[in-house]
C-alpha cells in the first residue's frame, strides 16, 4: 500500500511539473505580440520566439496581431447635398503599431474603426452632389484617411489606405442616369456623324476644286498650244504664199507684160463678173476705163489694122466664139450683159472724172502743155472708150 501511494505522489508530482513548465514557457508567433498582467495589471509584453513567465502569477491576457489587416464594411445608406440617398460601402487597411494601446485605450479597434469611418464618410459626401461624389472617388478616400488616421493614432493603429468599393444610387436615378448616358452617347454619335460628313464635304470640295483648276490649266496649255500650231500654220502658208507671188511676180516680171496684156486680162473678168442671175451690184476698178484705153490704142497701133476704114467695120479673129444661146434666155443674158458692161463703163468714168480734175496738166518734154480737150489735159475728155460690142 504505502508503494502505491508512493507511485501516486510521484505521478501527481510529474504532472505538476509538467504544467508549471507548460506555465512558465509561452510560444509566441512571429509577427504577434502578448500583453501579460500579473495579478490583473499589465506586466509587459512578450515578443515573437520563445517567452519564460512566472507560473500561476503571469498572465498572458492578449494575443495581438500585427500585421496588416483588412476590413469591409457593409454598404451604409448616405445622403448626398443634393439630398440623394447613396449606398457606399468601403475597405480599409490597418496595422496596430502599439499592442498595450490597441488593448486598454479601446475596447474593440476593429468596431471603433468601422463606426468611425461610417461618420466621417456621411460628413465628406454631406458636402457634394451625385455627380461629385462619383467621380471624386480619390479625394474621398483621400479625406477619409486623414481622418481615420489622426483618430486612431492614440489607438495604437494606423490606417494605410481607405478604398470606397461601391457607391450605388437609388434605381430611378440609375435609370435617369442610363437615359442621360445614352442621350450623350447619341449626341457625340451626331457630332462625330456631323464632323466627318462636314470634312468629306470639305475635302469633295477641295478636290473639285483642284480637279477643275487642273482641267483648266490643262485647257489653257492645249489653246497655247493650239494657238502656236496655228501661228506656225499660217507663218508657214504666209511664207509659202509669199514664196508663191515672188515667183510669180518674178515670173511676170520676166516676160515684160505689156498694156495691152493687162487690158485684156480686164476684159476677160468681166463675163464672170456677170455670171448669176441673182447679181444686181458689180465693182468695177477705176482703172478699167484706162485699161480699155490702152487696149483699144494697142489694137488701133497693130501693123496691118488701119485707123480708119471705109465701109462696114470687119470683127478681129479673136479666137472661137462663145457657143450662142437660141431663144428667149439667149437674148435676155445678152441684154444683161451689155448692160452690166454699159454700168462698168458708167462706173469707170464716175471715178475717173474726179482724178482727171485733180490731175495736174503733163508738161512734155518739148515744154508745151496739151491743148484743152486732147488726151493727157486736166479738163480734157474721160480717159475711157467703150469697148466694141460683141
Amino acid at each position: 500500500m504505502e508503494g502505491a501511494g508512493l507511485l501516486i505522489l510521484l505521478v501527481l508530482l510529474v504532472l505538476f511539473a509538467v504544467a508549471t513548465l507548460a506555465k512558465t514557457i509561452r510560444i509566441v508567433p512571429q509577427a504577434r505580440a502578448g500583453i501579460v498582467e500579473r495579478f490583473g495589471k499589465y506586466k509587459g509584453t512578450l515578443p515573437a520566439g520563445l517567452n519564460v513567465v512566472v507560473p500561476f502569477v503571469d498572465k498572458v491576457r492578449y494575443m495581438i496581431d500585427l500585421r496588416e489587416q483588412v476590413v469591409s464594411f457593409p454598404p451604409q445608406p448616405v445622403i448626398t447635398e443634393d439630398n440623394l440617398v447613396v449606398s457606399i460601402d468601403t475597405v480599409i487597411y490597418f496595422q496596430v503599431t502599439d499592442p498595450v494601446a490597441a488593448t486598454y485605450e479601446i475596447a474593440n479597434y476593429i468596431q471603433a474603426v468601422e463606426q468611425l469611418t461610417m461618420t466621417t464618410l456621411r460628413n465628406i459626401v454631406g458636402g457634394m452632389d451625385l455627380e461629385e461624389t462619383l467621380t471624386s472617388r480619390d479625394a474621398i478616400n483621400s479625406r477619409l484617411r486623414g481622418v481615420l488616421d489622426e483618430a486612431t493614432g492614440k489607438w495604437g493603429i494606423r490606417v494605410n489606405r481607405v478604398e470606397l468599393k461601391g457607391i450605388d444610387p437609388p434605381p430611378s436615378i440609375k435609370d435617369s442616369m442610363e437615359k442621360q448616358m445614352r442621350a450623350d452617347r447619341e449626341k457625340r454619335a451626331v457630332i462625330l456623324t456631323a464632323e466627318g460628313s462636314r470634312q468629306a464635304a470639305i475635302l469633295t470640295a477641295e478636290g473639285s476644286k483642284q480637279s477643275a483648276i487642273l482641267t483648266a490649266e490643262g485647257e489653257r496649255e492645249a489653246r497655247i498650244l493650239r494657238a502656236q500650231a496655228e501661228r506656225e500654220s499660217k507663218i508657214l502658208q504666209a511664207q509659202g504664199e509669199g514664196q508663191a507671188i515672188q515667183t510669180v511676180f518674178q515670173a511676170i516680171h520676166d516676160g515684160r507684160p505689156d498694156q495691152s496684156l493687162l487690158a485684156y486680162q480686164y476684159l476677160q473678168m468681166m463675163p464672170k463678173i456677170a455670171e448669176g442671175d441673182a447679181n444686181k451690184v458689180w465693182i468695177v476698178p477705176s482703172e478699167i476705163g484706162k485699161a480699155l484705153e490702152g487696149l483699144g490704142s494697142t489694137m488701133n497701133s497693130l501693123q496691118g489694122i488701119p485707123d480708119e476704114v471705109e465701109g462696114p467695120r470687119k470683127r478681129v479673129d479673136m479666137g472661137p466664139t462663145e457657143p450662142a444661146v437660141e431663144g428667149a434666155r439667149g437674148d435676155r443674158l445678152l441684154s444683161q450683159a451689155h448692160d452690166a458692161v454699159a454700168e462698168a463703163i458708167a462706173v469707170a468714168e464716175q471715178s475717173a472724172e474726179p482724178r482727171a480734175a485733180n490731175r495736174e496738166p503733163v508738161v512734155p518734154e518739148d515744154g508745151v502743155a496739151p491743148a484743152a480737150g486732147q488726151p493727157g489735159s486736166a479738163g480734157g475728155p474721160a480717159d475711157t472708150q467703150e469697148p466694141p460690142a460683141r
